[in-house]
């Protein structure tokens, strides 16, 4: 059993290296920043629940994403069917020489999520871990608990889905 000085030390270790894209990971999935908070600090806590019960954590970016995938899929049971737009979260309208430019890239922006939320909840998750978080097939395939051929055909199902989605 380790001692409490190795505990915060591996837990912190895991907090820095992994509490961005943890949260940024929560973010894409809820368009939130309070949610995304929420839930990334409810990860940590269960990493930390974890790790002082004696539990032996092999990979720890694969075991955040485990808890994390729970905590949304919990999430959105919990939910009810309802839309809030915050204001926070609206674009700053500020005169500029690229003002038309960011009216494309943001409308082009909005395209590509919303093809992404019309997609099945598993081709969004290795769409994301893959792409923006940078996290090998390997991986994903521990995170999902599946084996690297079926995230490999998935994730290529997955990006014909978006293209089929976008071109509409």
């Amino acid at each position: 059993m380790q001692g409490k000085a190795e505990i915060e030390k591996e837990f912190n270790r895991a907090y820095f290296q992994y509490i961005g894209p943890i949260y940024r990971f929560f973010y894409l999935k809820t368009d939130s920043q309070e949610i995304a908070e929420d839930l990334a600090s409810e990860t940590f806590l269960r990493l930390w629940k974890t790790l002082s019960s004696g539990e032996n954590i092999n990979n720890p970016r694969a075991f955040l994403y485990k808890i994390a995938r729970n905590l949304l899929t919990d999430f959105y049971r919990k939910k009810a069917q309802k839309t809030e737009i915050s204001l926070d979260s609206a674009p700053e309208i500020i005169d500029s020489d690229n003002f038309q430019q960011r009216i494309i890239n943001n409308s082009e922006i909005e395209r590509i999520k919303k093809a992404m939320q019309g997609l099945k909840e598993e081709y969004q998750l290795v769409i994301i871990w893959h792409y923006l978080e940078d996290i090998p097939i390997k991986e994903i395939a521990e995170i999902m608990e599946k084996t690297e051929g079926n995230i490999r055909v998935l994730l290529h199902r997955a990006l014909q889905a978006l293209k089929n989605s976008i071109n509409y």
